[in-house]
């Protein structure tokens, strides 16, 4: 569940989803970021980060 940053409606399930690396923190860990891109019926696409994960 996602909330749309302009007009804050609810959006149930994303259209699609992906992982992706993220930068290393200072000891040198990287992040993986499940992103979700989401379709508000207004104001149209937008991403959000679902989950991050240090490997």
């Amino acid at each position: 569940m996602a909330k749309c940053p302009k007009c804050g409606k609810d959006i149930s399930k994303p259209r699609k989803t992906w992982k992706m690396a993220g930068r290393p923190d200072k000891s040198g860990k990287r992040l993986e970021l499940e992103i979700g891109l989401f379709d508000c019926p207004t104001c149209g696409a937008f991403r959000k980060a679902l989950s991050k994960r240090k490997i």
